[in-house]
């Protein structure tokens, strides 16, 4: 069996939706155990509940929270932020920070690394948070894998969409009420099938 992990944080729920159509795409993979995880939270109640994220955050809460060690267990990851300011998110560095006891057995060499991310903008880093994500699973030792063009909705251009060749991708908005659009919703489920036909392959 092809052990899947999809790995996230998301404060306001763009990122965990990119997740779910992840999961789904490589349980469309025979012979794929998909699991669903969320890293921990670093930011207080009372300051999540000023920003408008508790309700967010409490609407997945069910999500188990993973410890590091427990990525020794996959063949593939693939790991979904939002953007900081065009890298990764302080949840998601805190929580691979923590990874140097794998680092040092080489544990996550040769697994299949992906990574997916979320913007407020259609220019606000999706691509420099994904490609400087990427260091560290090189630094691990894992196989990259994005989103190739064989996925035709990367070339979409009747509408304002995310999704790259690094990744899929979503937009919030500035107030965070654009939610993840068809188009994208269905660039992040080819990621996660591609993510888990190849690392069934690989497998073999």
């Amino acid at each position: 069996m092809t052990k899947i992990q999809v790995v996230f944080y998301s404060m306001y729920g763009h990122v965990h939706k990119l997740a779910e159509e992840e999961a789904a795409g490589a349980k469309e993979v025979e012979g794929c155990e998909v699991e669903l995880y969320q890293v921990p939270e670093l930011v207080p109640d009372d300051a999540l509940e000023k920003s408008g994220a508790k309700a967010a955050r409490d609407s997945f809460a069910h999500i188990p929270v993973i410890e590091p060690d427990r990525l020794a267990e996959a063949d593939a990851i693939l790991f979904g932020t939002p953007t900081r300011f065009g890298n990764m998110c302080a949840q998601m560095r805190n929580f691979l920070d923590q990874t140097g006891a794998l680092w040092m057995k080489g544990a996550l060499v040769g697994k299949i690394g992906s990574v997916f991310a979320s913007t407020a903008s259609q220019h606000g880093g999706q691509e420099t948070t994904i490609t400087s994500f990427h260091s560290t699973l090189l630094h691990q030792g894992m196989i990259l894998v994005g989103v190739p063009y064989a996925e035709p909705r990367l070339l979409e251009m009747n509408e304002i969409t995310g999704g790259t060749p690094y990744g899929a991708t979503t937009m919030a908005g500035g107030d965070g009420s654009r939610q993840p659009s068809a188009n994208e919703r269905a660039i992040a489920r080819f990621q996660g099938r591609h993510v888990a036909e190849i690392a069934r392959r690989l497998g073999r």
